[in-house]
């Protein structure tokens, strides 16, 4: 896998670069300073990953974000953030990001999700989110049309509505008592039929589409 990284602080970047390095798999094929070097790397060296810090100078990583996928979509871009970010979260999953983690996430878990997204996966830290649900209860998004929820049978909206409350395959299995391998399949067959590209899209349109209210259990 190889992966740019997209931080204005340096030892950021090196701290970052010397944690995936240690893996055979994984290959740094670069490192930004700010979004828009970000873009242009991302442009000429085509990683599969992209670690991209939220704030930066000049121009941002959702900014960044957005551009990058404009031109190529198969890129994933994880998004690193702290909790004094919340406000950009929102922003960052409407602009096509995968993923986001916490910038003092333990090596394990760092290279593991860089291994979820580059094999087309989502991931969002379980801290972010609930924060994400909190600040979605205090602003809900505007309203827009069903956007295709008909589609779905009873089982996949629930099933949409539990992904949307941050619930992982293996709650939501639980909590509807079926197998992990089933909730998987719905999961599969609602992205599929929402022409979502993973579960962090889904969040936002369930969010959007009024399917699961702010706020409530």
């Amino acid at each position: 896998m190889n992966v740019l990284i997209a931080d204005d602080q340096q030892l950021v970047r090196a701290g970052f670069r010397a944690i995936l390095e240690t893996r055979p798999d994984i290959t740094v094929v670069g490192e930004a300073g700010d979004g828009l070097a970000a873009v242009d790397l991302a442009r000429r060296r085509r990683p599969d990953v992209v670690l991209m810090d939220i704030r930066m100078p000049g121009m941002d990583g959702i900014e960044a974000t957005r551009r990058i996928l404009e031109v190529d979509d198969g890129i994933a871009v994880l998004m690193l953030t702290t909790f004094d970010l919340d406000e950009y979260v929102y922003d960052a999953l409407r602009a096509g990001a995968s993923g986001f983690l916490l910038k003092d996430v333990p090596a394990e878990e760092l290279i593991e999700a860089v291994r979820i997204v580059a094999a087309g996966d989502a991931l969002i830290a379980p801290a972010i989110t609930k924060r994400l649900l909190a600040r979605f209860a205090r602003s809900a998004p505007p309203r827009v049309p069903d956007a295709g929820l008909a589609q779905l049978t009873p089982r996949e909206r629930e099933v949409l509505g539990l992904v949307a409350r941050g619930l992982s395959n293996a709650e939501i299995a639980a909590e509807l008592v079926l197998s992990e391998a089933t909730v998987k399949t719905h999961v599969k067959r609602l992205l599929s039929k929402l022409g979502l590209r993973d579960r962090v899209q889904a969040v936002v349109l369930a969010y959007e589409t009024g399917l699961v209210t702010p706020g409530a259990s």
